[in-house]
């Protein structure tokens, strides 16, 4: 049992190029009993269903298979049900797993408001780091997270048979009895294995995202989710070109401009490189605006007030 950590990789955010192919299951059948049954997957946090949100940081997954009743999803998904429904977690990743072919799979919960891409890259590095059968997420208090986590899938496979064919076979056992075999790594991670079990936890994370660090991330990555959007820009040369229009040009500019941006690396059907392209010449623009009404204040080029409106220019007669 080991712990990975990649040094000066923050959680959430990714350490580097995407990673080979995986698969992904999402539990999402659970009773949600202490949110008194309410239908969790669908609940909002930042205008995005649970769910939702754990499907944007699997995006990249070859297959994901969601275990749960078919219901409305951002992305397309497969689905999977536990026989009969309601058996409990083992249960239900035992139908996900069934319906994947990758060599590693992901094996999260419907309910992590703060699960990232780059977390789920960090858990599948470690995971392909050594010989570990499992890479999973601590939380906080450093308990295991079983259900954020990366696997071989062929050792879930083998952990799954003898419990399978076991009296009672599957319906009802805790994730321990499947995990206690496998060689796993611990990867700590506070927020994105924070989990929303109760109302509380929900008001907890609705909270966070409107904090002034994260509100920005969190809206930025709604947005996309909810226009379709799969674009990575570099936000903060836009927030750059943006103050540059408000302060050279006038504040409405500011919302025309980074639209007119958006419009224009769409046309030329680029990705973030024709978005920065356009940013940069948009930005150009707005700083030679902003030099022209310095000099038209200081009274023209050279500081004289020949050039102002309503004076007399130099080669006047």
């Amino acid at each position: 049992m080991t712990s990975f950590e990649p040094p000066g990789t923050p959680a959430g955010r990714p350490p580097g190029p995407a990673v080979a192919a995986y698969d992904a299951v999402v539990l999402a059948g659970g009773g949600a009993r202490r949110l008194g049954g309410a239908d969790k997957p669908g609940v909002r946090v930042g205008g995005r269903a649970l769910l939702d949100r754990v499907l944007a940081a699997c995006a990249d997954a070859r297959t994901t298979v969601v275990v749960a009743d078919p219901r409305p999803t951002a992305r397309p998904v497969r689905w999977a049900r536990e026989d009969p429904p309601g058996g409990g977690p083992v249960a239900a990743l035992d139908a996900g797993l069934w319906r994947t072919t990758a060599d590693d799979v992901l094996v999260l919960s419907a309910d992590l408001p703060f699960l990232a891409a780059g977390t789920v890259r960090r858990l599948l590095a470690a995971l392909r780091a050594g010989t570990t059968e499992g890479a999973l997420l601590t939380d906080a208090e450093g308990r295991d997270q079983p259900l954020v986590a990366a696997y071989r899938t062929a050792a879930l496979r083998r952990e799954l048979a003898p419990l399978g064919a076991a009296p009672g076979g599957l319906t009802g056992l805790p994730l321990r009895r499947l995990t206690a075999g496998l060689d796993l790594t611990r990867v700590p991670d506070p927020v994105a294995s924070f989990d929303c079990d109760t109302w509380d936890d929900i008001a907890t994370a609705r909270a966070r995202i409107r904090e002034h660090d994260h509100v920005l991330d969190e809206w930025i990555s709604a947005v996309k989710d909810e226009l379709g959007i799969d674009l990575e820009v570099d936000t903060g040369l836009l927030l750059d070109l943006a103050r540059d229009a408000a302060h050279g040009v006038a504040r409405p500019a500011a919302p025309l401009t980074t639209f007119l941006v958006g419009y224009a690396a769409a046309q030329a059907q680029g990705g973030p490189e024709a978005v920065a392209e356009a940013a940069r010449k948009a930005a150009a623009l707005a700083l030679r605006w902003a030099k022209e009404a310095e000099q038209a204040n200081a009274g023209g080029p050279d500081g004289s007030a020949a050039a102002r409106p309503g004076g007399t220019a130099p080669d006047a007669g």
